[in-house]
């Protein structure tokens, strides 16, 4: 008895518009929940300081696991997820303060730099981070069939 074999190609990778979309999307999302997690951490009666640095460890812990698995779909590196999480912290902070210096409000400075200091994180992230190297993982929004009788 013969068993036909049906030969598959690999998923196509997404349009190159569809990885940055995505990286917005899961933004809004990690935004969203760190605002939430630092507003319950208030109303529990926690103080600003307290609240605004657990806030940002569960957050960035949030942001890799989204940014894993439902933007670059790779195993990723956390040292350096965190790594690039501070570097643009850090430049945006220095910014913030060099537009103070010249007389810019940080609410208008902050939405000027908040668009390009995306764009860098999603560089970064995608070379420094979740590149091409690290392993491929399943991801629930991926399409793929599961075909019986191949272990993978």
């Amino acid at each position: 008895m013969s068993r036909s074999c049906r030969m598959t190609s690999p998923p196509s990778p997404p349009a190159a518009w569809l990885l940055p979309l995505r990286f917005g999307v899961v933004g809004l999302l990690n935004t969203a929940t760190g605002y939430a997690v630092f507003a319950l951490f208030i109303l529990m009666g926690l103080t600003q300081a307290p609240a605004l640095i657990l806030a940002t460890i569960a957050s960035v812990a949030f942001n890799f696991q989204t940014s894993r698995r439902l933007v670059f779909r790779a195993k990723g590196r956390w040292v350096r997820f965190v790594l690039v999480y501070v570097a643009v912290f850090s430049l945006d902070w220095g910014m913030l303060r060099v537009a103070n210096h010249y007389g810019v409000s940080s609410l208008v400075a902050q939405l000027v730099l908040a668009l390009p200091l995306a764009a860098l994180s999603f560089v970064c992230q995608k070379v420094f981070v979740f590149s091409a190297d690290a392993r491929v993982t399943p991801s629930p929004l991926d399409d793929r069939q599961h075909q019986p009788g191949l272990r993978g």
